[in-house]
C-alpha cells in the first residue's frame, strides 16, 4: 500500500495537480473544493481501475508478485473492481479497521476484498 500511495502521487501530479494549475494560472480559474476532491478521487480510481481491470494488478503489486482476482479465480469484472474500490475508502480511513480485519480472517483476506469478493494471491516463486 505504502508502495502504491508513492506512486499514486505521480499520478495525481500529473492527473490533478498540472491540470488544475493549468486552469489557475492559464484562465484564473478555482475550482470549488468539491469538484477538487472528486477530480482527486477520480484520478486514483482511473490509476487503480485501470491496472487492475488491464493486468489484475497495479505496479506495485507486480513489484510484490501479487494479483488480484474473484475468489473463483477468475479475472473480476469491473463492477466487482469499482465495488473494491469504493470499499477499500472505508475500510482504510476507519482507523484501518478494514486492514486489521486480515489478521482475524480465516484467508487473510481484507475487509473490502471480502465484500467485493474478490482477492489477493501471492503469484511468486514457491506459490500454490
Amino acid at each position: 500500500m505504502l508502495y502504491d500511495s508513492l506512486l499514486l502521487t505521480g499520478v495525481a501530479f500529473f492527473g490533478f495537480l498540472v491540470p488544475n494549475i493549468a486552469l489557475g494560472v492559464g484562465a484564473s480559474i478555482l475550482l470549488p473544493k468539491p469538484i477538487l476532491f472528486l477530480h482527486l478521487i477520480l484520478v486514483a480510481a482511473a490509476y487503480f481501475l485501470w491496472f487492475w481491470h488491464r493486468k489484475g494488478r497495479t505496479l506495485a503489486m507486480q513489484t510484490w508478485k501479487i494479483r488480484l482476482q474473484s475468489v473463483d479465480g477468475t479475472a473480476p469484472s469491473f463492477e466487482r473492481l469499482l465495488l473494491r474500490f469504493l470499499l477499500a475508502w472505508p475500510s482504510l480511513f476507519f482507523f484501518g479497521a478494514g486492514l486489521i480485519w486480515a489478521v482475524f480472517d480465516r484467508d487473510r483476506q481484507f475487509m473490502h476484498d471480502r465484500l467485493a469478493g474478490t482477492r489477493l494471491v501471492f503469484t511468486g516463486p514457491g506459490s500454490a
